[in-house]
């Protein structure tokens, strides 16, 4: 790419949906079409709203992008959200097993807090 790093936030959710992917290979062909596409496609929804929010530019004089951003940034903390919901069901269903369950939850759980954390420093930053 262009040598510039990467949030944090976007690394752990480029972990996460990654790691999704990968064991959602081995569930059951049963799940295909439910459980195993929208773990997968919400994984990489929150991939796509933390691109689009960072790629907002926020600070003096640009305030009023600020409510777009903030959109992205909560839209990616509802599919999180969503995400987490369905691997518990999916636990439920055994479409993965508990330990992969508890890893994403890890996972989501870190990628909540991290994006809650860049709301919390953008409102600071734009407040005067």
């Amino acid at each position: 790419m262009n040598g510039k790093s990467d949030l944090l936030v976007i690394t752990k959710a480029k972990d996460l949906c990654n790691y999704v992917i990968t064991i959602t290979q081995k569930s059951p062909k049963q799940f295909r079409f439910t459980f195993v596409s929208r773990l997968q496609n919400l994984s990489l929804d929150v991939i796509e709203c933390l691109f689009r929010a960072n790629d907002i530019f926020i600070g003096k004089g640009s305030e009023k992008n600020a409510p777009q951003r903030l959109g992205f940034q909560h839209k990616a903390l509802t599919n999180l959200k969503l995400l987490a919901y369905i691997t518990e069901i999916s636990m439920t269903q055994s479409c993965i097993l508990p330990k992969q369950y508890e890893q994403i939850a890890k996972q989501t759980t870190e990628c909540m807090r991290l994006v809650g954390a860049w709301i919390n420093s953008d409102k600071k930053r734009l407040s005067p």
